[in-house]
């Protein structure tokens, strides 16, 4: 059997550990292949900055048709990032007959069900196990090892920035600008942080993991989206107080014909292992109907994590490719359905508990007519405490927890009650999950 040819797309941090790894352990490769893997071609806009790994100028090139039109090449590897033109790149590789390896989850969330129905068209596979979670085998873990489950639920924490932000928060009780200006600084979060902090970059990772767990597409635009940076150090410590971390979950509860899908902050039970995930880990707890409860833990983002991922993609291919074999396993674990869309459940019919934290003026009946708007509305009260005057103007900080409640009535309360000249400024509420997910 003939080495398998690689091509790469995309020379920036993820092609470079991409690289690594396919020199580092080209031993370690063959032997478990039984054949070499080689880098054949590097497409890349610079091709002049020096990279951490060594690769011969020969190799190199500005043109990615020149990678992806070559005949010997088996794979493409496109980690170039975006919609356009990686969209473009992908559907030609895959109408040339070549398999693809990709870590796009934006691409995927937004293009995927064209995408896979192009490659099972042509015959060839898609590989994607970077797109989610880093170096946490998670699209293996769903699409074979839970494929004989119904899924429940998923409930992760897939963005190691915003993760990072809110536990810098929690330990050291700094507010969200400062510690988003360090993660800056060190690296942890992107000049432009706007897609890790509000929620965008979860979302695309949720979207791929629904394709997969139900077999069935989501429109991105679907799946309620709600970022960190309204989060504050009293809202922290009143959680904690209470048993509970704020953490930015990516949620999908229900089944192949209609599921809940939301990206929001959310209270966790202190004691259940989500709310332990520190840092810039990341974590997928996963229920079956079968299996139970499982979590995946590890690092979700990083040159290295990722570019083992996506080697062991090109591997699993390299293995189809020399038995001969390909679209052995559909891109959805529920099957061909998976270019169908699915249902989706509104933000406005989910049923859920409620923190809500308000900043009232310190005088007698406050708390009553905030009482009666909320009962009003169907919305009963768990538990209240108030906070001594602390800011400008006597007001103070009235911190809530509601019964399970429909978020339609809370948010006709919360307008009902933004209203109110008592309150200084908007209410906080942030969505509490202890259903699924009670301390363990």
């Amino acid at each position: 059997m003939k080495n398998i040819s690689i091509g790469l797309i995309g020379f920036g941090t993820i092609g470079t550990g991409v690289v690594k790894v396919l020199q580092k352990n080209a031993a370690l490769i063959r032997q478990r292949l039984g054949i070499s893997l080689v880098l054949k071609r590097v497409a890349d806009l610079d091709i002049d900055s020096a990279r951490s790994v060594p690769v011969s100028k020969n190799l190199l090139t500005t043109n990615a048709l020149q990678v992806i039109d070559d005949p010997e090449i088996d794979i493409i590897v496109e980690l170039m990032g975006g919609i356009q033109p990686a969209k473009q790149f992908i559907l030609r590789a895959l109408k040339n007959g070549k398999h693809v390896v990709t870590a796009n989850k934006a691409l995927l969330a937004e293009c995927g069900a064209e995408i896979f129905r192009t490659a099972a068209a042509h015959g060839v596979d898609v590989a994607f196990e970077g797109s989610v979670g880093g170096g946490i085998p998670v699209i293996r873990a769903v699409r074979e090892g839970f494929a004989a489950n119904h899924l429940l639920g998923i409930f992760g924490i897939l963005n190691g920035t915003s993760n990072y932000i809110l536990s810098r928060m929690t330990e050291e009780h700094e507010n969200f600008d400062k510690v988003l200006l360090d993660a800056q600084q060190q690296g942890f979060a992107e000049a432009d942080p706007t897609l890790d902090i509000e929620g965008i970059d979860a979302a695309h990772k949720l979207a791929v993991l629904i394709n997969l767990a139900y077999g069935r597409n989501i429109k991105l635009s679907n799946i309620y989206t709600e970022g960190i940076s309204e989060i504050t150090p009293l809202d922290i410590e009143f959680a904690r107080e209470l048993g509970y971390k704020i953490k930015l979950l990516a949620i999908c509860r229900g089944n192949a014909e209609e599921i809940d899908a939301r990206v929001h902050p959310t209270l966790i039970p202190e004691g259940h292992l989500l709310s332990q995930v520190s840092g810039t880990f990341n974590a997928i707890f996963l229920q079956g109907d079968a299996v139970g409860p499982c979590m995946l833990y590890g690092k979700g983002a990083g040159m290295m994590p990722t570019a083992s991922a996506v080697v062991s993609d090109i591997m699993d291919l390299a293995r189809n490719i020399q038995k001969g074999i390909s679209q052995r396993l559909l891109p959805a674990a529920a099957g061909t359905g998976a270019l169908r869309d699915i249902k989706v459940r509104g933000i406005k019919n989910i049923q859920t508990r409620y923190y809500l934290r308000f900043s009232a003026v310190d005088k007698p009946g406050v708390l009553a007519k905030i009482a009666g708007i909320l009962g009003r509305n169907q919305i009963s009260i768990h538990s209240v405490m108030q906070r001594g005057r602390r800011m400008r103007g006597g007001a103070v900080s009235i911190f809530m927890f509601t019964h399970e409640a429909r978020e339609s009535n809370l948010q006709k309360a919360l307008r009902q009650m933004n209203r109110l000249s008592i309150l200084r400024g908007k209410t906080m509420c942030i969505r509490i999950e202890d259903g699924f997910l009670q301390a363990e």
